[in-house]
């Protein structure tokens, strides 16, 4: 299960964490466009491939670069028979060593190009209960705007119930049904409506617009008094 909450980011951290998103995104591009070429789709042939150039490169952190490899793979295991891009705003990955969760003071501290960020968070009592279960990476998204991160959690589901007692429903004709206490159904409720709404109907009689007969040719005058 997954706890999103929303970052309640100032604008500076909203413009480095948009830039970390962008300088991300394209080394995964540039990974992605290295693992074509040597037609290598596996985790660890990609790392072997791209690792040390990327890091000397791009200047981005170690684990940063490693989960871009994963989001590579991971692509390629959708589809091998093109090569994949990336939106520039697409959703990356951060594990434990570059983002660290305070949830009972309400904040996050974590890794962009800018430095490191404290940035607090808001989210449902639900998703902030849920966040006591979290374990794992969480994904940095931005949509409409507005970043959110999306943690995953270890929530245990609830039990499902045993029934123990049961009961039967015969279908009848003259009664609608009997259960298996013994108890009828008639519907007489249900028919004592219907009838009534029946009668009054009838009481009511039928309604139509007055009618007029009216020929071809006749003038303005004769239509006039007829009506």
């Amino acid at each position: 299960m997954a706890a999103k909450v929303k970052l309640a980011t100032t604008p500076e951290q909203s413009s480095a964490l948009l830039d970390t998103l962008k300088r991300t995104n394209e080394i995964c591009n540039w990974i992605s466009g290295e693992a074509w070429k040597a037609q290598a789709f596996q985790a660890f042939a990609i790392q072997k491939l791209v690792y040390h150039p990327a890091k000397e490169t791009s200047g981005l952190t170690s684990q940063i670069l490693i989960r871009a490899i994963s989001k590579v793979a991971d692509a390629y295991k959708l589809d091998k028979k093109v090569e994949r891009t990336f939106r520039p705003t697409g959703s990356i990955a951060y594990d434990d060593r570059i983002l660290r969760w305070h949830v009972e003071q309400g904040f996050v501290s974590i890794w962009s190009t800018a430095g490191r960020l404290r940035i607090p968070f808001v989210g449902g009592a639900r998703q902030l209960e849920q966040l006591r279960t979290r374990k794992g990476e969480s994904d940095l998204m931005l949509r409409d705007g507005v970043f959110y991160l999306v943690a995953t959690c270890d929530v245990e589901a609830e039990p499902i119930a045993v029934p123990t007692e049961f009961l039967g429903v015969d279908l009848g004709v003259c009664n609608i049904a009997f259960d298996s206490d013994g108890k009828p159904y008639s519907g007489a409720e249900v028919k004592s409506v219907r009838h009534g709404r029946g009668a009054s109907s009838g009481r009511m009689g039928p309604t139509s617009p007055p009618h007029t007969s009216i020929r071809p040719g006749m003038s303005p005058r004769t239509l006039a008094a007829r009506g």
